[in-house]
């Protein structure tokens, strides 16, 4: 038991080292400045410069036109 006491303590540091080492602050969906007091609802601004992390691939219309219709449940005519 004492085993796995040091093992989860071992991985949860690791976890925040590495998180904390990473330098990402803030919401995963937010760029630095989306947020703000006003946006109660955390809801971002469509297009890859409004992502935090940039897209691993090229953006496509598609990718663009789903991100516009997000949070709406119906999907984009464009497909």
């Amino acid at each position: 038991m004492l085993k796995l006491l040091a093992l989860g303590t071992l991985g949860y540091v690791g976890y925040r080292y590495f998180s904390h080492a990473q330098g990402h602050q803030g919401h995963a969906a937010f760029a630095p400045g989306q947020t703000s007091e006003g946006n109660r609802h955390q809801v971002r601004d469509a297009g890859p410069e409004a992502m935090r992390d940039t897209p691993q691939r090229e953006w496509t219309e598609t990718d663009e036109a789903s991100d516009e219709s997000f949070p709406a449940s119906d999907p984009p005519a464009t497909y």
